[in-house]
């Protein structure tokens, strides 16, 4: 949703580096291109009247001019300003003193309220809640069904009482599921309302008698991120109508430009504190402001990346792999590669995950064109494979890859690639677990691979003669000369992203990109 305004600040930020001192000019033409950037991104005018008035302010104070990189601090400047507007601190559900929590949802109708509120009941679940989901939204057809079977697939209990379908009285049945809350023990209630296509006096009133008699701990206002500006007067209208206490985004993996997200709780005063960001039911987590202004800045999101992973991989079973790496290669089979994909697997989408790195915005294009389903045929692949097969890939001939890839519905040429990539791969990461450092580039401290790397250099200056040719000798000493000041300049090795030249992987990564 925020690539287009990531897009414009990484190429507005690239004007700014290399600078050592930013006059106000550049402050000045740096502010008008955030603006626009902004502007584009469907951000309401008031909320970017007050982020430029901040970034302005505080760029052309000491803070900047007496930074050892402006540009840099500029960066950080924008960055802490997105985490204001988004919100500032991640904002936590309020639990009741005494049970059950009572959770209401509202919005318009087609903002993913029911959906979601199978979402929020999953998202409870796994952290140890038992809710209840009461359908209240009696008018649109098949709600009432429709909440039943999320509530199946989430694997939480549902209230559904009447049928719906225009039959029912919505005010009743929230009443009566707070009663039925407790005789079933469940600690939290969670209220899905109807909405309308637009705000009225009808929707806004029943909102209000369901309000009344439920008496919720939290009021939640499911509102679409792909709607824009008309996000932020529906908000407005719902708060002085009813009141909410904060903000869930929907859809927030869509394709529109992202304002209403960064606009709504500057200007409702309500901070977001869900948001779902696909059409999975595990798709759905805690907004964390500073976590996504990272992204916006294509700075990544590490903790959330660690928080999944964290979720899905075993302590014990990742220590158990470091050290049968350590051992060596081949102590790692095709069935460790095997259960190690499954778990990244489980983690969520291999798109969005990567998306999570710092600096993947530069490659989006290719990060969305991933086949999801290349991990579905790898698997089935292995599993293709017999015991043996996948202990010691090395006996796999011609007549056992035609065998495998009949069994998996692939051509000969897919087990090849396959078991030569498992080879390069097994290699990598036993080096990188042994300390050896990344194949094909230097050691970097603490990684390993440098003190190895030093040791052959100086041995090869050790055994080098000079020419006795006086001008021969003299061309050697300038070339060294020349290799001694680039590495001075570079002391890692890394490219120096002068010019056009772009960055190139190491060859040994080549072939898992392609």
């Amino acid at each position: 949703m925020f690539d287009t305004l990531s897009d414009r600040l990484a190429n507005t930020f690239k004007t700014l580096r290399g600078k050592g001192r930013l006059s106000e000019a550049d402050i000045d033409a740096t502010a008008r291109e955030i603006r626009i950037a902004l502007l584009e991104a469907d951000v309401a005018l008031p909320v970017v009247r007050a982020f430029i008035k901040q970034v302005k302010e505080r760029a052309l104070g000491s803070e900047v001019s007496q930074a050892l990189n402006p540009a840099q601090m500029v960066i950080k400047i924008v960055n802490d300003e997105l985490v204001t507007i988004l919100g500032g601190e991640t904002r936590r559900l309020r639990f009741a003193k005494t049970a059950p929590t009572v959770i209401m949802l509202a919005g318009l109708q087609g903002a993913g309220k029911t959906t979601l509120a199978g979402k929020l009941g999953l998202w409870l679940k796994k952290q140890g809640h038992s809710p209840l989901l009461v359908a209240c939204d009696l008018q649109r057809p098949n709600a009432v069904n429709q909440l039943s079977v999320v509530a199946e697939r989430a694997g939480v209990a549902v209230y559904a009482p009447q049928p719906g379908n225009g039959v029912g009285d919505p005010v009743q049945v929230a009443k009566d599921s707070i009663e039925y809350a407790k005789s079933k023990v469940h600690d939290i209630v969670i209220v899905d309302t109807a909405g309308r296509l637009g705000i009225d006096a009808e929707m806004m009133q029943q909102a209000a008698d369901i309000k009344a008699v439920v008496s919720p701990d939290e009021t939640l206002f499911v509102v679409d991120a792909m709607i824009g500006q008309d996000a932020v007067n529906t908000a407005e209208a719902f708060r002085d109508g009813v009141g909410f206490d904060g903000v869930v985004l929907s859809k927030l993996d869509g394709d529109a430009r992202g304002g209403a997200a960064l606009s709504i709780a500057h200007v409702t005063g309500k901070q977001i504190m869900f948001a779902s960001n696909g059409e999975k039911l595990d798709d759905f987590d805690a907004f964390h402001p500073d976590r996504m202004a990272s992204r916006i800045l294509d700075m990544g999101d590490m903790l959330t990346l660690i928080e999944k992973a964290e979720q899905t991989f075993s302590q014990a079973e990742a220590e158990k792999m470091a050290a049968k790496l350590a051992k060596g290669p081949k102590e790692f089979t095709l069935d460790d590669f095997l259960a190690q994909m499954e778990q990244v697997r489980k983690m969520g989408s291999i798109s969005k995950l990567l998306g999570m790195l710092p600096g993947m915005g530069q490659i989006k294009d290719q990060i969305n064109n991933l086949d999801e389903r290349d991990v579905d045929r790898t698997a089935a692949i292995i599993k293709s494979m017999t015991p043996a097969e996948r202990q010691d890939p090395t006996i796999i001939n011609g007549s056992r890859r035609a065998r495998i890839a009949k069994g998996s519905g692939v051509d000969v040429s897919a087990v090849k690639q396959l078991v030569e990539r498992f080879f390069d791969a097994r290699k990598m990461m036993s080096r990188m677990a042994q300390g050896g450092g990344m194949p094909g580039m230097p050691g970097l401290p603490g990684m390993g691979g440098g003190a190895s790397r030093k040791k052959k250099q100086q041995k090869q200056a050790k055994g080098k003669r000079q020419s006795g040719n006086p001008m021969k000798r003299k061309a050697e000493e300038a070339a060294a000369a020349a290799r001694r000041e680039e590495a001075a300049a570079n002391p890692l090795g890394l490219p120096s992203g002068n010019g056009d030249k772009k960055f190139e992987l190491p060859d040994e990564f080549k072939k898992f990109m392609g």
